[in-house]
């Protein structure tokens, strides 16, 4: 897609490309990548511009500049290539064609979202 703008795809981190099996834990980044990551990385990106997201380096929050040379440390000693399976990290949420979330709940109507909302979660 030379001299076309691509579309962005956003993809969060946690639970999605970084297992997390232990949530936040201790703020490190403990596990290893979630079976079919980075070749999913890598086919989105063939089309589109991948955009990793993560609260992680949000630099209101928990030490965020520390957090993405430690995201960036973790890509690439697991084969994770800037230009080949990402193109940006951030915390900001970007303009894309998709999120590909965990805790994401797929809106259709509120009817729909507050039943998901209700199977997963307590509601009052």
């Amino acid at each position: 897609m030379t001299g076309k703008r691509r579309y962005s795809i956003a993809v969060d981190f946690d639970g999605v490309i970084h297992r997390y099996s232990k949530g936040w834990h201790d703020g490190t980044i403990y596990d290893e990548p979630m079976e079919g990551a980075r070749e999913a990385l890598a086919r989105i990106h063939r089309r589109y511009r991948v955009v990793i997201f993560t609260t992680r380096v949000n630099p209101d929050l928990h030490g965020g500049e520390q957090q993405m040379g430690r995201i960036q440390e973790w890509l690439a000693r697991h084969g994770f290539r800037l230009g080949e399976h990402y193109d940006e990290i951030t915390h900001v949420k970007v303009p894309a064609l998709a999120y590909i979330d965990d805790r994401a709940l797929h809106f259709i109507d509120w009817t729909q979202a507050l039943d998901e909302l209700g199977s997963r979660y307590r509601l009052p």
